[in-house]
């Protein structure tokens, strides 16, 4: 049959797939150029399905927003070049955007998101996969969300927060997140897992033994330390970074309370 040529380029602009593949693909179809993608589609992800163990260490986290809940999710591929890529960039924002109306909690793929994941696959020719989401909702007007994703996309914070505090501010409280050292492990001292303190106790007594002190007096000084410790990965004791003179408890205000955050960087194992 015969083909315009407009249709082919047409094709070939949107899945980013070689010319022959797209002239084929439209013959088979009769020129139906939703056909034709749908053909390359089932085509193409059935040789992508055969690489999925190729490593996929390079991504995009993106975050979802809604008057009444917020997302944020992990976008992995293979290479960097892929995940600064326009549509790379754009699928993992649908994604997120796709999952605020999940349930709340972590977010599974939903068909529509496996989609765009499974075009990304062809169009690449890499092993994108949807690694990770989390959904945060609220009662409208009870709270807010905040939110960063740095300019490279490979980390991003969501906070959330009830009472009074402006936008701008839980953007800072976000962008303190992504650049504090130490990175905090909790919003208080009390919610620093348990598993973090104990290794960090340990740490100390042992330390301190080494030097020569007995273990009674060495578990003794540890506890004083350790409420520096708390100080310095405790989010709301910590130095606000971008004012070393206040602390994040400060810029929160008394009228509002950081009740979650989520830190995520691309690559992490969760």
């Amino acid at each position: 049959m015969e083909l315009n040529a407009k249709d082919v380029m047409a094709l070939r602009n949107e899945t980013n797939l070689p010319m022959m593949a797209c002239k084929a693909a439209l013959i088979e179809a009769q020129g139906d150029i939703e056909k034709a993608k749908e053909l390359l589609r089932k085509q193409l992800k059935g040789k992508m399905d055969s690489k999925t163990d190729r490593a996929s260490g390079e991504g995009r986290i993106a975050i979802g927003r809604s008057r009444e809940a917020a997302t944020i999710i992990e976008l992995r591929t293979e290479t960097d070049f892929t995940a600064k890529n326009e549509r790379f960039i754009a699928a993992a924002q649908k994604i997120a955007d796709l999952a605020v109306e999940a349930l709340p909690g972590d977010v599974q793929a939903t068909p529509a998101m496996t989609a765009l994941v499974d075009e990304l696959r062809i169009s690449t020719g890499e092993n994108a996969r949807f690694a990770r989401g989390h959904k945060l909702e609220q009662d409208p007007g009870s709270g807010a969300f905040g939110s960063y994703v740095h300019h490279d996309g490979k980390t991003g914070v969501l906070v959330q927060a009830e009472g009074s505090v402006s936008d701008e501010t839980l953007r800072q409280v976000c962008m303190h997140i992504v650049g504090a050292d130490p990175r905090p492990k909790g919003i208080t001292a009390q919610d620093v897992p348990a598993d973090i303190v104990e290794k960090e106790r340990r740490f100390r007594i042992q330390t301190a033994m080494d030097s020569g002190k007995p273990k009674e007096i060495a578990e003794k000084m540890v506890e004083g330390g350790m409420r520096k410790f708390f100080e310095e990965i405790a989010l709301l004791e910590q130095p606000f970074i971008m004012d070393p003179t206040k602390k994040v408890k400060d810029i929160v205000g008394p009228n509002a309370q950081i009740i979650a955050f989520y830190r995520w960087q691309v690559g992490e194992t969760n």
